[in-house]
């Protein structure tokens, strides 16, 4: 899809918003936890007591805590364990642990929400399947599209988890006078979504505090929500103070390596006070559908929704995307 197409599906749906019931989500959202792996459980309790989460909402997999990825084979053996274990009112599920992070060729929030297939990839600079959840008006999204999105629990350890869980939970209903940063910067390539920043303020310039900044390093805000940009890597980022439920990433090629990868870590935005990050965690060669569309992020989550929605529905192509963060944060709860 062009660039000219995607605003066109954005503005078609720009009005399509439904609210967010947040003291509901809770009972719609699944954890997943690794056996195998201690600090899944620690992250996995903590989450379900902080968010109230039911005990019939919580599932016990087997996978290797020491991999950064793991095969097919594998992963549908967990897959459909899980899918057996799910009950059938759950729309989303939390991932509680750091690693594994990818499945062959796709990440692993994408493997959980769609099921493995080699459709959500691309062989070199190549479209992938579109994700029908892309700037959808659905609540329930695996009852109404048979889709489960999932965002990983993860963190470089277990209190920077919950730290991270603590932002997500403070958030809810905060309604917070933050600022969006659009970041415009010196790498061509990874500048791609600047090209979306004059829509965002058009639309959304009077519903939020929106600044495009032509910078390499934002630095010494004291209000950041949204920090929206793309380089390798971005200097910096703990100069700055992300209120609760703060949304960043940077659009690269390995930010969803966690990891001992080349580029930034997407966990970096995390250590620095961000609530949630994106990233790829296979070459996605900068096409800005494998990202997330900041109109729709910032539309979606400042209307209410929360923050799986939000962002999941911001990702026209996400299969090789990664999604960490606090899934039911909810700063503009009750908003419509």
């Amino acid at each position: 899809m062009s660039l000219l197409k995607l605003c066109v599906v954005l503005l078609a749906g720009f009005c399509i918003v439904s609210p967010a019931v947040a003291m509901h989500a809770s009972q719609q959202l699944a954890i997943v936890v690794n056996v195998d792996d201690p600090q899944s459980k620690r992250i996995a309790d903590y989450y379900q007591i902080k968010r109230g989460i039911p005990d019939e909402n919580v599932i016990w997999v087997n996978l290797p805590a020491d991999k950064k990825s793991i095969g097919r084979k594998k992963f549908e053996q967990v897959y459909q364990q899980v899918k057996s274990s799910t009950p059938s009112h759950i729309q989303f599920y939390a991932l509680a642990w750091s690693q594994p992070f990818k499945v062959g060729c796709m990440s692993i929030t994408s493997a959980f929400a769609f099921g493995y297939d080699e459709a959500w990839c691309a062989k070199g600079c190549n479209s992938t399947r579109q994700s029908a959840y892309f700037n959808s008006a659905s609540r329930k999204p695996y009852s109404e599209l048979g889709i489960r999105p999932a965002m990983m629990l993860a963190g470089s350890s277990v209190e920077q988890a919950r730290d991270m869980i603590d932002r997500g939970v403070a958030a809810d209903a905060s309604y917070p006078k933050g600022t969006a940063y659009l970041v415009s910067n010196s790498d061509k390539a990874r500048n791609v979504r600047s090209h979306f920043y004059p829509l965002v303020v058009d639309k959304l310039g009077k519903r939020i505090n929106i600044q495009v900044e032509e910078t390499d390093a934002l630095t010494g805000r004291d209000d950041v929500l949204f920090y929206i940009t793309g380089l390798a890597q971005v200097d910096r980022i703990d100069s700055n103070r992300y209120v609760n439920g703060a949304i960043a990433d940077h659009l690269t090629s390995a930010g969803g390596v966690l990891f001992g990868g080349s580029q930034m870590s997407i966990l970096r935005w995390l250590e620095a006070g961000a609530t949630a990050s994106y990233g790829t965690v296979v070459e996605p060669c900068a096409f800005p559908q494998k990202f997330p569309h900041p109109a729709i992020v910032i539309d979606r989550y400042t209307r209410g929704e929360t923050l799986i929605e939000a962002y999941w529905k911001s990702v026209a192509w996400p299969g090789q995307g990664l999604f960490v963060g606090e899934p039911l944060a909810a700063p503009f709860a009750g908003i419509i």
